[in-house]
């Protein structure tokens, strides 16, 4: 075992170290090697280096650079140093994180880390978290509080009695809800159509003053941070009014809350505290390996009934229990990696990691401008939007763009535009890899 961990560890340091100067994505020979992992189940064991050795060399080159600094496609991070060691070490500890009785070192750790998340967002201390696998399944546990809590007043135990017959709940979303909260919708079973839609600016903010009449069986929800332009909802009207009716209100913050830790973000963040829960991914801007999210809500106990788990067997203690927050049960301690990562970026750290990726998408932005292109959106924090012309031209552009290999960025549509879509969300983008990423950029497109 010792043998073979060194190997991976030489093996993973290779690729780690090499990946600032491959191509982005894989060529077609390079995705053709996979072929070597194809065949009949052995019938005999294998030598465990042999099977490692396989695996690296032929899946490594057919990787795509989502932790690289010049990998701009989705909100896609890195991995910070200490996070992937940190993840490596929880591999070889292999805790279930379901229970204190696990492991309380995985426990622990998410109750520290969750007291410093709380911190940063600037979300009150005694929310309860929930350590899930990424933004849909925060949406979803945030939302199977809300649920609870609503149909609770209401008079009925949604878990007990499930939804037939139940008092209806009136869901409302912006016109640009993100899909991940309306596929935690669905299958909380309050359905992705029957929700009511609130019309949307130019950046795709929900309008305040369109709201339609919310009472107290109302889940209200609002973005922070729009997939397409990074525009926040207005949350302190939103929630405002909320507060009057009695309603809920949900923030789907899967990159957006982390411009809480950025002094000079900040300000976006204005009202989105007022809310009762909340979402976000931590291997979006905080770096962590996959998979890594967060579930807020505001009345623990909401949570903790919604996510309650019973039996005989299960022995439960005083203290949090991590099983009670989340909707898996046995899942692996992802929290240990959440805690590195903040431990080792420090207050700072994470605020400079933050904010020099906002300066590098302002500066994709001044560039495109400046070499004759149109830029969509208001760039307030770390997407970009660019169309090249007409949409023919701005998809040849980005599929020429992605064969060049020295960057990667998808296609988007908006308002009736096909743009290229820009987001910067790696700890080691520089504004090298930008001018560099530019560059190609405007190469392929003038050509």
């Amino acid at each position: 075992m010792k043998e073979l961990l060194a190997e991976v560890a030489r093996r993973g340091a290779r690729y780690v170290s090499s990946i600032g100067n491959r191509r982005v994505f894989p060529l077609a020979e390079d995705i053709a090697r996979l072929d070597a992992l194809v065949g009949p189940l052995p019938g005999e064991p294998c030598d465990p280096a042999a099977v490692v050795a396989l695996l690296d060399d032929a899946g490594s080159g057919a990787t795509v650079a989502t932790t690289g600094p010049r990998y701009f496609g989705f909100v896609t991070g890195g991995i910070l140093p200490a996070a992937l060691a940190a993840n490596w070490l929880a591999g070889a500890w292999d805790q279930n994180g379901a229970l204190v009785v696990e492991s309380p070192v995985a426990a622990r750790i998410e109750e520290i880390a969750s007291g410093w998340l709380l911190d940063i967002f600037g979300l009150p201390a005694g929310c309860g978290v929930g350590f899930v696998t990424g933004a849909t399944m925060a949406n979803f546990t945030a939302l199977a509080a809300a649920r609870h809590a609503v149909l609770e007043r209401a008079g009925w135990n949604v878990e007990e009695d499930g939804l037939f017959g139940a008092p209806p709940v009136t869901v409302v979303v912006g016109a640009e809800v993100h899909v991940s909260v309306l596929k935690a919708l669905a299958m909380l079973g309050l359905g992705r159509a029957r929700v009511k839609t609130v019309p949307a600016d130019d950046q795709g903010r929900m309008k305040a003053d369109a709201l339609p009449a919310i009472d107290e069986r109302t889940i209200v929800c609002i973005q922070a941070g729009n997939v397409n332009t990074g525009g926040f909802d207005p949350a302190a009207g939103i929630c405002a009014r909320a507060r009057e009716a009695g309603a809920w209100v949900h923030v789907d913050g899967a990159f957006g809350l982390w411009a809480a830790a950025a002094p000079a973000r900040k300000y976006l963040m204005a009202g989105v505290a007022d809310a009762d829960s909340w979402a976000t991914d931590c291997h979006k801007w905080l770096n962590v390996p996959y998979d890594s999210g967060l579930a807020f809500v505001r009345d623990p106990s909401h949570l903790r009934v919604a996510m309650m788990l019973r039996a005989a067997y299960l022995h439960m203690g005083d203290a949090r229990e991590p099983s009670q927050y989340t909707p898996e049960a046995s899942r692996r301690a992802r929290g240990i990696e959440v805690w590195a990562a903040l431990r080792s970026l420090g207050r700072r750290g994470l605020a400079e990691m933050i904010e020099r990726n906002c300066q590098s998408a302002a500066r994709f932005a001044e560039g495109l401008r400046r070499s004759g292109f149109a830029v969509l959106n208001d760039v307030v924090l770390n997407q970009v939007m660019v169309s090249f012309g007409d949409a023919e031209k701005t998809r040849r552009v980005i599929r020429e763009i992605e064969a060049d290999g020295t960057c990667w960025c998808g296609a988007t549509e908006w308002h009736g535009n096909t743009a290229m879509r820009i987001s910067v969300s790696c700890w080691s983008t520089t504004a090298e890899d930008v001018d560099r990423s530019l560059e190609a950029m405007v190469k392929i497109a003038r050509a």
